[in-house]
């Protein structure tokens, strides 16, 4: 019953439901919980639908269960990379190549998690993730009495590893107002709250932690105890002559290759065909040939030797690897032959298929430009500018009845027959902007000015939903940019007044507690903030407007650190009397 549970997860998984594919394997997992495949498999599914976290888990399990399984790393990886920790993933795919140094999977996923954290280093790391990473972070944290409860409980505890673990975490635990207490005792930054002036404080004593060493003797490995020696097995003319004849087939394997790579296809078909018939217990034979018919141009040829590999590869119990590359051929040629948008269905099953088998990024790099083409050419099939304005008006109506989800659905439908139409992103975002949905309409007004940067009204939709979202100075930016077009224009105006507004609450401490908190959580969350607070120079500066007020006078009179002041507060950071 779970072989059963599994073959309707593998078969949702190609068809792409993840959702029933994570279902079919949870039912075989309660049938058999020491499969590790099933747990492999219910991690690509989760990682299908971008819930790395739960990915994570079973690829934990699957190792757990499984730790000289070179697939099992590969899932690993692939989890790690989804939630950022290039790091870790870099460490599983390096543990699997310690079982399978020739796996073609792991090589890849190492490849992209080193590039991936190399971008990473300049750019993608968190400014705050030294001052956790610093030796005295727990001292610092006990000796503070606004911190040193915090210490006692397990919540707190787990967020602090889970944000030393990856610092660009820290930005979902912003609006507890415990991480942001922790912020101001390791940044030496007392945060205000309710109107209190934020205060800084250098060069405080600080409270040393007790440090223990620990040692101790590493156990001495035993010697492994030599095997016996096997004895000498007899080996009879049949095998003699099978191995002789696999041989041979490998030595025609070697000549395909030499004359594939010289562009001479013909002979280089001979040879693999030989090579089949000498030993048709290697699927590689196949798949050499296909990839020339490939090549070559005769895509059905292709096509029949890659079915063949895959049903005498299934028959063989070849390596999954084999089986996914004879499947990704066919994908491909499958696309050559595609005139049509539905032609494109066949190829990107074929390429999930592969997939399920194992997961090559050059394979995925296939099936992602698969469906984006044939989204695009479905886009191409659709488009009609005469149906696109008849939906606009009917969906311009229904916002009048202020019957704003009718409005989206024939809006969107407009779009899909014009979708180069910016006012109709306009219309769209403005209705979503009324459902209270601010990031799809944010996502409107940007495409609406991307299309045509003179179209004011992309720029008035977009700075009402930056206003909504209370990111007061991006949305006083957005209606500055749109003024620039149309200086006259009075929505602009009235936008740009609401702003500024907002914005001189919070230089005179007008803000409520509530509105306090809410602000500096959302400031934190800015790295132009974070980069701000963690840049020495503007710590020295932040000390010396407490305790030096000559020297503070000074550093006004630089236009760039006035600028980063008033930055710090209209996010609510600190206060200037």
């Amino acid at each position: 019953m779970a072989d059963e549970a599994k073959a309707k997860g593998n078969a949702a998984f190609s068809a792409g439901r993840f959702e029933e594919a994570i279902q079919h394997f949870s039912d075989a997992i309660s049938l058999a919980p020491t499969n590790h495949v099933l747990y492999s498999n219910r991690s690509a599914a989760y990682a299908s639908l971008h819930r790395y976290s739960e990915a994570l888990t079973d690829a934990q399990k699957t190792v757990e269960l499984k730790p000289d399984w070179a697939k099992g790393y590969s899932r690993l990886g692939a989890a790690h990379v989804g939630l950022g920790n290039v790091e870790a993933a870099v460490s599983a795919y390096e543990k699997g190549l310690e079982y399978d140094p020739a796996n073609e999977g792991l090589k890849s996923g190492l490849a992209d998690a080193k590039a991936a954290a190399s971008r990473a280093k300049p750019s993608g790391a968190s400014p705050f993730g030294q001052i956790f990473s610093g030796p005295d972070v727990w001292s610092k944290l006990a000796a503070d009495p606004t911190t040193r409860g915090y210490l006692q409980q397990p919540d707190f505890m787990k967020m602090m590893m889970e944000v030393q673990k990856n610092p660009n975490m820290i930005n979902m635990y912003l609006q507890d107002q415990r991480m942001m207490n922790v912020l101001g005792v390791l940044l030496n930054v007392k945060m205000r709250a309710g109107g209190d002036d934020m205060e800084r404080e250098m060069g405080a004593p600080e409270a040393e932690a007790e440090s223990t060493k620990r040692s101790a003797e590493p156990e001495k490995k035993k010697a492994p105890e030599p095997e016996p020696e096997p004895e000498p097995m007899e080996v009879t003319d049949e095998e003699k002559a099978a191995k002789e004849k696999k041989a041979e087939a490998q030595k025609e394997k070697e000549k395909g290759n030499a004359a594939y790579k010289k562009k001479d296809f013909e002979t280089a078909i001979a040879h693999y065909t030989k090579a089949m018939e000498l030993d048709d217990e290697d699927i590689s034979y196949l798949t050499n040939r296909a990839a020339v018919y490939l090549e070559m141009g005769k895509y059905d040829e292709c096509i029949k030797d890659c079915d063949k590999a895959v049903e005498r590869g299934r028959e063989l119990r070849s390596d999954f690897k084999m089986i996914a590359r004879a499947l990704t051929r066919k994908g491909t040629a499958l696309l050559k032959l595609a005139k049509t948008s539905k032609d494109f269905d066949t190829a990107i099953e074929t390429f999930q298929k592969a997939l399920t088998e194992h997961r090559n990024p050059d394979t995925l790099k296939k099936l992602n430009d698969a469906e984006r083409a044939k989204k695009e050419l479905e886009q191409q099939e659709y488009f009609d500018p005469k149906i696109a304005d008849e939906e606009r008006e009917k969906g311009n109506e229904f916002f009048k009845q202020m019957k704003y989800p009718e409005a989206v659905k024939h809006y969107t439908e407009a779009l899909k027959r014009n979708p180069k139409d910016p006012r109709v992103y306009s219309n769209r975002a403005a209705c979503y902007t009324k459902l209270g949905a601010l990031p799809e309409g944010l996502k409107d007004a940007e495409k609406c000015i991307e299309l045509d940067p003179t179209f004011t009204k992309g720029y008035t939709r977009k700075g009402a939903v930056q206003f909504f979202m209370k990111e007061y100075e991006k949305a006083l930016q957005t209606y500055q940019e749109g003024l620039k077009h149309d200086p006259n224009n009075q929505e602009l105006q009235d936008g740009v007044r609401r702003c500024v507004e907002q914005i001189n609450k919070a230089s005179r401490g007008d803000l409520t507690p509530e509105e306090l908190q809410e602000r500096q959580a959302k400031g934190m969350q800015d790295p132009e903030i974070q980069g701000i607070l963690t840049d020495p120079i503007m710590r020295q500066v932040l000390v010396d407007f407490q305790e030096n007020p000559s020297a503070a006078q000074n550093h006004l009179k630089n236009p760039q650190v006035m600028q980063k002041i008033q930055k710090l507060v209209n996010a609510g950071i600190v206060q200037i009397k």
